[in-house]
């Protein structure tokens, strides 16, 4: 029997975790699944789950981990995750992560690598505070990785560049602090498996992905 191996992709916000998770995904050739890509796709099936929790959503609540769970028992049993998902942002809570062991373990499968991306607090203050976005066609900048021709104005179509509230030093910093807060748990809970990797998320997008997938080759 061929053994399914998940991946589960850890960090903080503005770590790099989306960008290093997709291209694992492509290097692997498996999904690359987040909490809300999954709760979109179950809410546009129409499912019984997928129902229920757009009934949240539009309340204007938080989806609660029962729901989360169930819609990732959902997304598992799609062909295309039989060999594997990677795992964007799930587990949030040690509830989810005992669950997701019970459904791996019910369908003989196992967790490849935890992969746990760290990067220091004022440095990803830094990333995350140096975005600009386009005012009109909502282009993507950053003043130190990937700076606008000229200071404040889009390359494509000339609009005016802004930085977004939720990009200023002091909200990213209370926003780290509850991920910090709300996640170590969950890094205790993995930490002593041998699946567990800290991989630095310091430097180029490149220097971090090739020691993602070294981490990975000592897993295997």
């Amino acid at each position: 029997m061929i053994v399914a191996k998940h991946f589960i992709f850890l960090g903080a916000p503005g770590v790099g975790k989306g960008t290093q998770a997709q291209r694992f995904a492509q290097l692997m050739d498996l999904p690359h699944v987040s909490t809300g890509d999954m709760l979109r796709a179950s809410v546009q099936s129409g499912s019984e789950i997928g129902l229920r929790a757009a009934a949240v959503m539009e309340s204007g609540a938080l989806v609660g981990d029962e729901i989360i769970v169930r819609i990732v028992e959902e997304r598992l049993l799609l062909e295309d995750a039989s060999d594997g998902v990677i795992f964007d942002g799930f587990p949030r809570t040690i509830h989810q992560a005992h669950a997701l062991d019970n459904l791996l373990a019910v369908h003989g499968d196992e967790i490849g690598a935890v992969l746990h991306l760290d990067l220091d607090d004022e440095e990803i203050v830094g990333r995350l505070s140096g975005r600009r976005v386009c005012s009109k066609c909502g282009a993507i900048y950053h003043i130190r990785y990937h700076a606008p021709t000229v200071y404040g104005i889009c390359d494509i179509c000339g609009g005016g560049l802004l930085q977004r509230d939720d990009d200023q030093p002091a909200v990213i910093r209370k926003r780290l602090a509850v991920y910090q807060a709300e996640t170590a748990p969950l890094i205790a809970y993995y930490h002593d498996r041998p699946a567990y990797h800290l991989v630095s998320g310091e430097g180029e997008v490149d220097d971090v992905f090739s020691r993602i997938v070294k981490a990975v080759e000592v897993a295997g």
